[in-house]
């Protein structure tokens, strides 16, 4: 399906940075709870399941893309607020995507 330019203008995507990873043992599938700093547009918390990538203490400080103008969903006891982007690996597991060098938190993606 196609859609069209202003569609996708739509689309707030934002680089931030992790500040907080916790476990989430709540969530039907294995993820943490994140929260993540987008500059001045504030921090966001987050439920992502990355696990089978990522260790807790290697997400901390990770500067990674999120979609930051969703409405927030709740997830089990959690209201998760931006949705982090990444690609399935073969085995349906998420790798995150990254800007290629750092950049200043709550830059534009477009």
């Amino acid at each position: 399906m196609n859609i069209t330019w202003e569609d996708f203008e739509k689309i707030d995507i934002r680089c931030g940075i992790i500040v907080d990873v916790r476990d989430f043992p709540k969530a039907r599938k294995p993820a943490y709870r994140l929260i993540i700093d987008f500059g001045y547009l504030g921090k966001k918390r987050s439920s992502a399941q990355i696990t089978e990538h990522y260790r807790k203490e290697d997400l901390l400080n990770k500067q990674v893309i999120a979609v930051v103008n969703f409405p927030p969903k709740q997830i089990a006891d959690f209201s998760s607020e931006c949705l982090i982007l990444g690609v399935y690996d073969e085995n349906k597991n998420v790798i995150l995507l990254q800007p290629e060098r750092p950049v200043s938190n709550g830059m534009k993606i477009g």
